[in-house]
This record gives structure tokens, sequence and C-alpha cells, in this order.
């Protein structure tokens, strides 16, 4: 059975609906209303070999902020549903990517604490119509709501287009394999016996 978690949330920001299928193909249908957003996160569905169902009504007028990080929040959480109760899967997956000059780490644990470590500057205030900062915001707000310790460091990079798109690659493939079966695991991988 494929592992999903569907999230609806409605504020008086955002209205989001996400679809998620960890065990899919890589499909997207994304729209959010930010260009480069949108195609931050086709990247991590199709990299992550995700299928992901994301539509979002923010409040574009004000800025990018909370369509953004409550996409990361909705995405924590549907990543959280989709995990169930973490039973034979790694917990955890890392990823060095190379995107040209940039070279990014992501290292992800399923370990139902949340932490977020960034290490990344940027040159430029925006990545088309999203502002670089929110890369952070995004991160930080996946990390917590799905309960998970994120690591983000940049090694090398001049493009911040491919500094952001390596990130959002690099968390797609370590979530992938954070969330693989293992066949070895016959419950949860820690010696507390829950996660």
């Amino acid at each position: 059975m494929a592992r999903t978690g569907s999230i609806q949330r409605d504020t008086n920001e955002t209205k989001i609906q996400l679809d998620l299928n960890l065990d899919g193909s890589g499909k997207a249908d994304i729209h959010s209303g930010v260009g480069f957003f949108d195609h931050m996160m086709n990247g991590f569905a199709r990299h992550g070999l995700f299928d992901v169902y994301l539509h979002v009504d923010g409040d574009l007028e004000v800025d990018c902020h909370h369509t953004i990080e409550d996409t990361g929040i909705v995405l924590g959480n549907a990543i959280r549903e989709a995990v169930g109760d973490k039973k034979g899967i790694r917990r955890y997956g890392s990823c060095m990517l190379p995107m040209d000059e940039a070279l990014v780490l992501c290292a992800v644990d399923l370990s139902g604490r949340p932490y977020l470590v960034f290490d990344a500057q940027f040159t430029a205030d925006r990545c088309g119509d999203m502002d670089t900062e929110m890369a952070r915001e995004f991160f930080y707000a996946v990390s917590y709501a799905g309960a998970m310790n994120l690591h983000m460091k940049v090694f090398h990079g001049s493009n911040n287009h491919h500094i952001m798109e390596a990130m959002f690659k690099a968390f797609a493939k370590a979530l992938d394999m954070a969330t693989m079966y293992d066949e070895r695991i016959t419950d949860v991988l820690s010696t507390k016996g829950t996660l």
C-alpha cells in the first residue's frame, strides 16, 4: 500500500491543500502562486520520486512569506502522516548534492524530535519571485511540523538559483532514503522502541 499524507490547512493568510505519496514516481501538480517556489517543489517531487499535489491560495499581496512558511508546515504534517508508525524504515537519510558550482549537504533523521541546523548564505534578496530568506523559514517549518532533525549545509556556491535548487533536491534525496524500507528492520530503528 502506498504511504500517503493529505493535509488541508485554512487560515486568514493561506488556504492550502497538499497530497503526498512517498511511494510515487515524481509526478507533481504544484501551484503556489510563487513561480520560483513552484520550481523548487517540482524538483523536490521529481528527485525524491514523490507524487505531490499542492495548491495554495496565499496573501501574496503582502509577500511570499505566509505562502512558503505555511506550505512547509503542511508538508511536514503530510510527511508525518505518510510515514505512520515508522516501522521498517531506515529513519536516517543524507545526500551530498552538486549543482554546477554549488555543493549542498542535507541530512535527515525522522526521530520524532524537531531540530533544524541551516548553514547557508545567499548574495541576493530574491530568486525570481521568492525571497531567499524564505529557504530557512521553509525548512524550519518542515522540520518542526515533521518532527525531524534536518541539517542543511552549503559547502560551495555563488549562484543563488543553483544553491536553492540544490537544497530542495538534496532534501528530497535524503528524505527518500530515510523513508525507504529495509527488510532487516522489523520494528522501529531505535533502542527506545518508539520514534
